[in-house]
């Protein structure tokens, strides 16, 4: 039995009845690295280029076995898609006011930026200063531009904190560079960078511990990068020279935040469990796992492991200070070599190395056990578990839902304050609003799976008594060894839409 085609060569793909995970749209490895060089060389690198394609595959879409078929309609929603992303990379470029310049949107023919003076925002151009740092290496860079003093510009803050404003990007002129990207206009730049996007924001992410910064840090990299377009000289890849900037991004973005976790409180009146207080990390939030870069899109790509993304390792990273938690997602997640990464952070090698030997034993330290196999029979035991965690919510058993949970079990809710370790205390605190004769009976659940941090996850849904209509109420990730369910973090539901869910169900579902 086959399930489709492979895109490069056509020969069948084998069935995957049984098996887990994303379904390879390619029949090998040869395949895949050589559909990924014709898409790196095709004409599409361009908005033009990608437009006309649209076009073409447009034309060619016609009714066929549906296995083709689908991935016709595929390869055609994947192109709409990247185009509306460089649409909007290139309107919020052309929208940075903090540089005058051109019109760079012109038709082909007409003069581009740099055919004229720039016109900067001061009376004088201000200077591209590299940053500084007491072990910084010396030798040529492609440039990250640094602020200069004085220049500020409004930065979003976590909520309950004052907000911050930082110094905003310095650049040289942009319109009078002599770098391969200079002459850019923000349509082609958008197509040169939004290929990365996802992997970046992946990397934002592990840096950052926020889906929602995650989005904005990897939209400032790419306003620094166009800045700054005119000082890469290409002596290191595009995709090098943005983890640069992107690391240094969220670098700045720590310590103007100065984020630190905490330890969580007792609450007057509730049983939290005998156990000591789990650390509380107020800005953690879920990444879902459809935003995860694609095997068969960059199978370069190092990095997108599901044990380096599960939420355990997510929140033992934040507990190192900002350059050794960079150090060890450059160096131990990406795969960079020690002077690639002291290039990166413009440190020493050999600061590279300490920081790295401090970082690894306080991370191991944060770590639970490890697994070393993913299998499909444990994938399918997991499944298992979640199924019966959902049925036991929406049939209000709490001996069920107890059955599922080990002796040690925690759950914990950012960024609310609510903590439980340990089986007592946490069935104690469900009893209460999954019994309809308790004064705090929340109500009737409903579930729908989703994937996050390569954890099975359930998006829940209540529908409060007197209510025909489920609302969304939490998404919980759990973590899962055996049949049992050994950690619950229960996020707020404002991030359903990321996770493909919907924020109300009908009651008749």
């Amino acid at each position: 039995m086959t399930d489709a085609v492979c895109r490069s060569c056509a020969k069948p793909l084998a069935g995957r009845a049984g098996r887990t995970g994303r379904s390879s749209v390619y029949c090998s490895a040869a395949c895949r690295q050589k559909a990924y060089r014709e898409r790196r060389a095709a004409p599409v690198d361009t908005a033009r280029g990608l437009i006309e394609e649209v076009g073409r595959q447009v034309e060619a879409l016609v009714p066929q076995p549906p296995s083709v078929f689908y991935s016709g309609v595929t390869d055609l929603a994947s192109s709409v898609g990247r185009l509306r992303r460089i649409a909007r990379v290139a309107r919020d470029t052309a929208n940075d006011d903090s540089v005058t310049r051109a019109d760079v949107t012109k038709e082909p023919g007409s003069p581009v930026p740099g055919d004229e003076p720039a016109t900067a925002d001061h009376d004088a151009p201000q200077a591209t200063a590299p940053r500084t740092s007491p072990d910084q290496g010396s030798g040529p860079r492609d440039s990250v531009t640094r602020p200069p003093a004085g220049r500020t510009s409004a930065t979003r803050t976590p909520a309950g904190q004052q907000a911050v404003t930082q110094p905003s990007v310095t650049r040289t002129s942009v319109t009078q560079g002599s770098g391969p990207h200079a002459a850019l206009g923000e349509s082609d730049f958008a197509a040169l960078v939004e290929p990365y996007r996802r992997e970046l924001r992946v990397h934002c992410y592990r840096m950052a511990g926020s889906y929602d910064d995650a989005e904005d840090l990897v939209q400032e990299t790419f306003l620094r990068a166009w800045r700054a377009r005119d000082d890469f000289a290409g002596r290191a890849s595009v995709r090098t020279w943005l983890y640069r900037i992107a690391t240094n991004t969220c670098l700045d973005f720590q310590r103007r935040t100065a984020r630190r976790p905490q330890r969580y409180e007792p609450l007057p009146g509730m049983n939290h469990g005998s156990a000591e207080p789990p650390a509380r990390i107020t800005w953690l939030q879920p990444y879902p796992d459809e935003d995860l870069p694609s095997a068969d899109d960059q199978p370069d790509a190092l990095a997108v492991s599901r044990e380096t993304m599960e939420l355990v390792f997510l929140a033992a990273i934040q507990h190192l200070p900002p350059r050794q938690r960079a150090v060890l997602v450059l160096r131990d997640v990406l795969g960079l070599s020690a002077a690639e990464t002291a290039e990166a952070l413009e440190m020493t090698v050999a600061s590279v190395n300490s920081a790295l030997q401090r970082a690894r034993p306080t991370l191991r330290d944060r770590l639970p056990r490890r697994r070393t196999e993913w299998t499909a029979e444990a994938g399918a035991r997991e499944r298992e578990v979640l199924g019966r965690y959902m049925a036991a919510a929406e049939s209000l058993d709490l001996a069920a839902f107890t059955d599922l949970l080990s002796e040690d079990i925690r759950l914990t809710m950012p960024p609310n304050p609510y903590w439980f370790v340990g089986r007592a205390a946490l069935t104690e605190f469900l009893g209460i609003s999954l019994d309809p004769a308790s004064p705090l009976f929340l109500g009737h659940w409903r579930h729908l799976p989703a994937r996050a941090n390569g954890q099975l996850a359930a998006g829940g849904y209540v529908r409060r008594p007197g209510t025909t209509v489920y609302r969304a109420q939490v998404l919980d990730v759990l973590r899962i060894e055996g049949d049992r369910i050994v950690e619950i973090t229960s996020f707020e539901p404002h991030l359903f839409p990321a996770f493909g869910l919907p924020l109300r169900l009908p009651a008749d579902r």
